[in-house]
């Protein structure tokens, strides 16, 4: 169902089963998968778009332009895939040139009320960002990650899979995947064991993988604590995947632990 207080614009492409709610705006270059659900007041614009099943709260404003000085009104995309929850006030700006051109979300995410994903990010699948939550440009932000309330998250940082980061968190290091991140310089608190369990992941991956982040952040040393790691910890698939996401930018500063 279409409200008759919408508009919509006769270019924009609306698969079948989409309901539109009172005063909502849809501009020309926007396309919305089948079953997905606009409510009232929602703003989506500019070269968007949103796959099916996915739910728009009041007052969200999607694919507007990034709030990014360079930004000269070019051709640039957002992306946002199937079953997520967006929820009331959330803002997701579009790519910019400089960026890569494109914003991209994936499926089953449920971003909550007043959250921010800014130009040029890449959020994956079965994500949850917490209520005002504000993810800077070209942050990539992992599959099965937590990002608690009003956290900010620096723009180029990288979270990764299944990490955790607890309520007003103000994340400038990059967060190892299966991380727990606090603090208002973020900091590591350990592994996250409870998304571990929730993804049934056993107990004895589980203490591999403790083991292996116990001596990966020994020291400070943490490229040298890398290289010393033992062969049967480094090939184990959760601690190469923690050995991959460091050693994947060694410009960027990681996330420790404090130092005791």
């Amino acid at each position: 169902m279409i409200h008759k207080t919408s508009i919509i614009d006769k270019k924009a492409k609306i698969s079948r089963n989409v309901t539109v709610g009172p005063y909502s705006i849809i501009g020309p270059d926007v396309k919305i998968g089948e079953g997905s659900e606009i409510q009232s007041h929602v703003y989506i614009t500019g070269h968007t778009i949103i796959g099916s099943n996915t739910k728009i709260f009041t007052f969200a404003s999607i694919g507007t332009d990034p709030q990014d000085l360079k930004y000269k009104d070019e051709q640039t995309k957002l992306e946002i895939g199937n079953n997520n929850i967006i929820r009331e006030h959330v803002t997701i700006n579009k790519g910019t040139v400089g960026g890569g051109g494109i914003t991209k979300i994936g499926n089953n995410n449920l971003i909550m009320i007043g959250a921010h994903i800014a130009h040029d990010c890449n959020v994956g699948s079965n994500v949850v960002i917490a209520n005002s939550a504000a993810i800077a440009g070209h942050a990539q932000i992992s599959d099965d990650v937590i990002i608690g309330g009003n956290c900010g998250v620096q723009q180029f940082s990288r979270i990764g899979k299944m990490a955790m980061i607890g309520g007003m968190t103000a994340v400038s290091r990059d967060v190892i995947p299966y991380g727990l991140s606090f603090g208002n310089r973020n900091y590591l608190e350990g592994i996250n064991l409870v998304g571990l369990r929730r993804k049934k992941v056993s107990n004895k991956e589980i203490l591999t993988l403790t083991e292996a982040y116990k001596e990966i952040f020994k020291t400070k040393s943490l490229h040298e604590n890398l290289t010393n790691l033992s062969k049967t910890l480094k090939i184990n698939a959760y601690v190469k995947e923690v050995i991959d996401f460091i050693n994947h930018d060694k410009k960027r500063p990681i996330c420790t632990p404090l130092s005791k």
